[in-house]
């Protein structure tokens, strides 16, 4: 894409804004960028250190529709007045993502999924990095893949993709592309229409060629429905806990086996991560990591050494006996599922938040079989306590993080377990899921 002496707009000021900026105005494009809220006081330096012309606080239409390329944050949703307008106008739009997709050449192994990308990226970039590689991590984890292409030359980058980021890509490919499942997350983007959602999941495979490859959960229903609609030229290399390839990664007798490149064998008790779904993702990096010809003591040790991120089932504090794990990160009921499912004692369960159009029957066995105390920690909790009135005796309801933490600290026995799991967005009572968990963090060590 040449993109020399056009004009670019840029909607949305934050990481991916920034850089996208950056990367085209280093290929001669003009720049403006707009974002209709408050721009952080880090990325208002950073416009001002490159001499990028910028605004907050509106979306100066005129300029914005005189653009030949817009480049659009992927928390803007189209039904906005400056997404009808543009559409209405024919002006093309483009993710971050894909824009800097035009200006590399390196290999690019992509992660998208309802749940574990944000795991999966992790553990693979610490695969690839500990195998002494060049690598980048950008997408919704890390650094702008776009500032990275504009100023790191790197040969291989690791990408964690929302549906999001997804929706706005035409042209971009991935080498490596991974799905790690599919369950209802988002819909209020997608019209409530599941269809839809999983297209977008399945955008992923656009433009791969019979060279790349395509790296799936074999135990998702929904993904195997769908391949039988598609004809996928990427190799296929499913991973499964019950079924077993020729080609591809599985459990069997406690071991983690990954037939691809000469047969990898390890015991699932060496795994960093416990749970089935952590096994899920380290058979998915196992199995890019072999992909790539990793060595197999680096893949073995990498699996084994492995950080889980920040705000995913990270354990917290132990205070007077109980333990406070913070899995912020859970947003969606299924990623709820799975911290529920890998509680070992009895849990008092911090939930709530801004609704998606989530489905909580679905939790319903596992809470009567975990779950002693229900704190629903959101503006509005009827749907919550509607949903479990009835499976769990004592309900309550916290405006706060600390009067959270407190209510749990009280409902919770020795060695029993307070966990933040709350199968909702943040954007009621906390900036993010991250303001939410580090205010979760706070208020326990404060205990």
């Amino acid at each position: 894409m040449d993109l020399n002496a056009k004009i670019v707009v840029i909607l949305g000021a934050g990481e991916s804004g920034v850089g996208a900026a950056i990367l085209a105005q280093a290929k001669g494009a003009k720049v403006f960028v707009s974002d209709y809220g408050t721009v952080k006081p880090s990325f208002q330096q950073e416009l001002g250190e490159y001499g990028l012309e910028w605004e907050q606080g509106t979306h100066s239409m005129d300029r914005i529709l005189e653009a030949d390329l817009i480049v659009k944050s992927p928390g803007i949703p189209e039904k906005t007045p400056v997404m009808k307008a543009i559409r209405e106008k024919g002006i093309k739009v483009v993710s971050e993502i894909e824009l800097a997709g035009y200006f590399t050449t390196a290999k690019k192994v992509c992660i998208t999924g309802s749940n574990g990308k944000t795991t999966t990226t992790m553990m693979i970039h610490h695969l690839l990095t500990k195998a002494g590689m060049n690598v980048g991590l950008a997408g919704n984890v890390g650094y702008s893949f776009a500032k990275q292409v504009a100023l790191e030359n790197k040969e291989i980058y690791v990408l964690e993709l929302s549906s999001f980021q997804l929706d706005d890509m035409e042209d971009f490919r991935a080498e490596i592309a991974i799905l790690t499942n599919i369950t209802p997350d988002h819909l209020d983007r997608y019209e409530y229409n599941m269809q839809l959602y999983v297209n977008s999941k399945f955008r992923i495979l656009q433009n791969q060629t019979a060279e790349d490859f395509f790296i799936y959960n074999a135990d998702d229903a929904i993904i195997n429905a769908e391949l039988e609609k598609h004809s996928i030229k990427a190799q296929l290399l499913p991973f499964s806990l019950t079924k077993t390839f020729e080609k591809g990664a599985y459990v069997e007798n406690k071991q983690l086996i990954i037939n691809y490149n000469n047969q990898f064998i390890m015991s699932i008790h060496d795994l960093a991560l416990k749970g089935k779904h952590n096994t899920q993702n380290s058979l998915a990096s196992g199995l890019a990591g072999r992909l790539l010809d990793i060595r197999k003591d680096v893949v073995r040790e990498s699996l084994s050494d492995f950080v889980n991120v920040e705000h995913r089932l990270e354990f917290v504090a132990k205070v007077c006996g109980i333990e406070f794990i913070n899995d912020s990160k859970a947003t969606n009921v299924n990623s709820t599922w799975f911290a529920l499912e890998s509680m070992e004692n009895p849990t008092v369960w911090i939930v709530g938040g801004v609704d998606k159009g989530n489905d909580y029957s679905e939790l319903t066995a596992l809470v009567k079989e975990k779950v002693k105390a229900i704190i629903c920690l959101g503006k509005d909790n009827q749907k919550i306590m509607d949903a479990f009135s009835g499976v769990v005796e004592t309900i309550v309801e916290a405006g706060s993080a600390m009067e959270a933490v407190a209510y749990g600290y009280r409902l919770a026995k020795k060695e029993e377990t307070v966990l933040l799991s709350p199968a909702c967005a943040s954007f009621d009572l906390f900036e993010n899921y991250e303001d939410r968990g580090n205010q979760f963090k706070q208020a326990v060590r404060s205990l």
